[in-house]
């Protein structure tokens, strides 16, 4: 693995963008809801309904997602769900001025998908295509976060105390071979963005490449990954041939205490990946924890990460789609600003530690 951190060099053209919401196109939208709702404790918002399609937004921290049934094939989601099964379709970016933004995406290579709308609201929205079958919607925000079009349910609001997740750390992006630079280019050329991080992983016969993008205000990050032709195929390649094409992998959901929401998401019965013994058994070795302790994060299998900035801790979900082709992650950090990329490394060290009967860091 190496690991190069960019400068954050100002740029001319940098949107304040931020997270308005993620829109997810599904099958049937009451399983969907009932898993975001009964394990990971979103709660339902708001709801829209039209002739074409049924949407539920949820809720928890800042966090907004919106799960949407197509009602008929003139909907997209009705040819998402079709060519890739459930998964996102949607992340929607709030900006002030929509039809501004808008104008200078389009005018720098932006594809428009459609053109800005004023709503019953008074609020304006436009759709520019972002990679594959994902989308940016642009979203003037609004005094309740919903999207326009919503109608806020009863009894919406809940006890932000009991609110686990806080927000959206970043989206990993799986692109085919050859697509990463071109990606790369939309986001920092078209949109604004800035690349901040910068890591080519290898992890035995396997490789991958990612670059981090970054929106100017920090709260829209993307990590787009494609695999290494040069080396054997991986997850990224099983991504991308069970999906259909490039897409969301995960949602990383940021927690204020990891070991706290972790044990609860467990109670409700998500199920997460497991992690060899050898790998804590090796973490004293590899540094000094700052928050938390190695028996806790050993039963709940949560990894750790430092980079030159702080320390990280995650968690991936066992995927439940049937396609096992979207997942999610659990972060805090605490003051890391990279991803995790050395637990790649230690996690397969620890793998074949334990296979060996080893106990120790293979040299």
């Amino acid at each position: 693995m190496t690991y190069a951190p960019l400068p954050h060099a100002p740029t001319p053209y940098a949107p304040a963008f931020d997270i308005s919401h993620v829109e997810s196109y599904v099958a049937d939208l009451a399983t969907a809801a009932a898993e975001l709702t009964g394990a990971y404790g979103f709660r339902p918002v708001a709801r829209a309904v039209s002739e074409d399609a049924e949407s539920l937004a949820l809720r928890q921290g800042r966090i907004t997602l919106v799960l949407t049934q197509a009602r008929s094939p003139r909907h997209r989601g009705a040819d998402y769900v079709l060519a890739h099964g459930d998964g996102v379709g949607d992340i929607a970016l709030a900006v002030d001025d929509v039809p501004s933004a808008f104008a200078e995406a389009v005018s720098r290579g932006a594809v428009p998908l459609a053109v800005p709308t004023r709503h019953a609201d008074g609020r304006t929205t436009a759709v520019i295509a972002g990679f594959g079958d994902v989308v940016h919607t642009l979203v003037e925000p609004g005094p309740d976060g919903l999207p326009p079009g919503f109608t806020a349910l009863p009894d919406a609001a809940g006890d932000l105390a009991d609110d686990l997740l806080e927000d959206l750390d970043h989206f990993a992006v799986c692109l085919p071979a050859g697509e990463l630079e071109r990606t790369v280019d939309f986001y920092t050329q078209v949109l604004g963005f800035r690349m901040i991080f910068r890591e080519l992983i290898k992890v035995g016969a396997q490789a991958m490449d990612s670059k981090v993008v970054q929106s100017a205000t920090g709260k829209v990050t993307l990590t787009l990954i494609e695999p290494d032709t040069s080396a054997e195929p991986g997850q990224i390649d099983r991504f991308l041939d069970d999906h259909g094409g490039p897409g969301v992998q995960h949602l990383a959901f940021a927690a204020r205490d990891i070991v706290r929401a972790v044990g609860t998401l467990r109670e409700r019965d998500v199920e997460f990946l497991s992690v060899p013994d050898a790998y804590y058994t090796m973490l004293a070795d590899r540094m000094e924890l700052t928050r938390h302790g190695i028996p806790a994060l050993h039963d709940l299998n949560v990894l750790v990460d430092e980079d030159h900035d702080g320390q990280l801790f995650q968690i991936f979900t066992r995927s439940t789609h049937p396609r096992r082709t979207l997942f999610h992650e659990v972060i805090e950090r605490f003051g890391a600003r990279t991803f995790g990329s050395g637990n790649i490394k230690a996690l397969y060290e620890a793998v074949e530690a334990e296979r060996l009967g080893a106990g120790e860091v293979l040299r």
